[in-house]
């Protein structure tokens, strides 16, 4: 009797500690650093201002009798990559590009929350365009194209190297978009 007493005892201080008590949801804070922004030194038809965070721009290629480069902004720390499209617009080809941007944003609807335009005039510098944010678990979740309606089409999407998670990818999502938005900004058309 005096065993089971003990034990009941026993059971009964060690039942009673603290009652759980739920952790409140944390998010994981990610530091990026500063924007910070430098004008390129390529031999291309157009130049703009890149986060000095992003590597070296690489993989410049030129195609045909048609000038057409591509030129990708990588960052690898972020497991992300800006590939930027430029064609020049000879015959006023210009309706066709613009499809095809267009076409490329909507390829993405069937995956996307949702797909917000903010269209970006600058008359001074004649840069005319498009920047499409993409919500959701898209391949691309920026995508943009800058034209100066007579000879110059540019064009850009920033992809992940990972399976797209929305919620994963969205602080580096957003940091990007900013670059996205100033690239877009500080185009200048090299006549």
């Amino acid at each position: 009797m005096r065993s089971i007493f003990l034990l009941v005892i026993i059971a009964f201080c060690i039942s009673c500690g603290n009652d759980p008590t739920p952790k409140p949801k944390a998010f994981l804070r990610l530091n990026y650093p500063k924007h910070q922004y430098v004008q390129i030194q390529q031999e291309l038809p157009f130049t703009f201002e890149k986060n000095l965070f992003a590597k070296d721009i690489s993989n410049i290629k030129v195609s045909g009798d048609q000038k057409s480069y591509s030129l990708d902004i990588s960052y690898p720390s972020l497991k992300g990559t800006i590939y930027i499209t430029y064609k020049e617009i000879i015959n006023n080809n210009l309706e066709p590009y613009l499809i095809d941007a267009q076409n490329i944003t909507q390829k993405h609807s069937q995956r996307a929350d949702e797909i917000i335009e903010q269209p970006y005039l600058n008359f001074e510098n004649r840069v005319f365009g498009m920047f499409y944010e993409v919500g959701g678990n898209a391949a691309s979740q920026s995508q943009f194209y800058v034209t100066d309606s007579v000879k110059h089409f540019l064009t850009g999407s920033l992809y992940f190297y990972a399976k797209p998670n929305y919620d994963s990818i969205l602080p580096a999502a957003d940091y990007l978009k900013k670059d996205i938005q100033h690239i877009m900004e500080t185009i200048r058309w090299k006549q």
